[in-house]
């Protein structure tokens, strides 16, 4: 009841009146069944539009301190992000890598839908930059086919830094699904997870019109971090 109260009510409302969102390639979104929306992410404001926009329900992963924060600003935020379809992640080592798979991947198997942004982590530029092979994984361990996505306009409405967003025109690119049931059954392969992870960039980098960058979009950020410093 929540989140269609924040999707008909609430949010979605206001998104539409400031954003004037444009949803192409919508009857591409499976109508049924767990499938992997794998989109390009160029600001925060892509986790909010994206879910409240689409036909369907969709979860997105959140930081868990969204929804375990004490007092009534806690209580606030976890009634805000819960009422956004987001589910809490935890961040940090490989076991909290492996945990944010596995809730990805049983929000999957209950048929649902799962929003992930393969490059990890906003582009720094706006840019698309190299897909992490976690998308490979829950689409082989869920079994779902991966839904390409391109967000376009964003970055201009929420430009990085930025705490205000801007009433600038968004428009969501929303691809066919890519099948990989081909690679059902093999087991753990970095070389198959590394196609199937490329092929998924493949196709947003066609739908969004971005430039590609071969390198880790949190590689980019260090970089410019070390130049920055020196």
């Amino acid at each position: 009841m929540l989140y269609w109260l924040m999707k008909w009510v609430f949010m979605g409302p206001l998104m539409r009146m400031a954003f004037r969102p444009e949803v192409r390639g919508a009857d591409n979104l499976p109508r049924t069944g767990g499938a992997l929306v794998a989109s390009n992410h160029l600001a925060v404001l892509d986790s909010f539009v994206l879910p409240l926009m689409v036909p369907r329900r969709m979860a997105f992963p959140a930081k868990a301190e969204y929804f375990t924060t004490p007092g009534p600003v806690g209580t606030l935020q976890r009634w805000f992000f819960t009422g956004m379809g987001q589910v809490p992640i935890e961040r940090g080592n490989g076991r909290a890598a492996r945990a944010a798979l596995d809730t990805g991947i049983g929000v999957l198997r209950e048929g649902r839908l799962f929003g992930i942004y393969p490059e990890g982590t906003r582009s720094p530029d706006g840019r698309l930059y190299k897909g992490r092979t976690g998308v490979a994984r829950m689409a082989l361990e869920a079994g779902v086919p991966v839904v390409p996505v391109a967000m376009i306009g964003t970055d201009r409405a929420n430009p990085v830094g930025s705490r205000l967003w801007r009433p600038v025109k968004i428009t969501i690119v929303i691809g066919r699904p890519l099948d990989f049931s081909r690679y059902a059954g093999i087991p753990d392969d970095r070389q198959v997870e590394r196609a199937i992870t490329d092929e998924v960039m493949d196709a947003i980098l066609e739908l969004s019109g971005q430039e590609y960058v071969d390198v880790y979009a949190s590689k980019a950020k260090e970089s410019a971090g070390d130049a920055t410093a020196a």
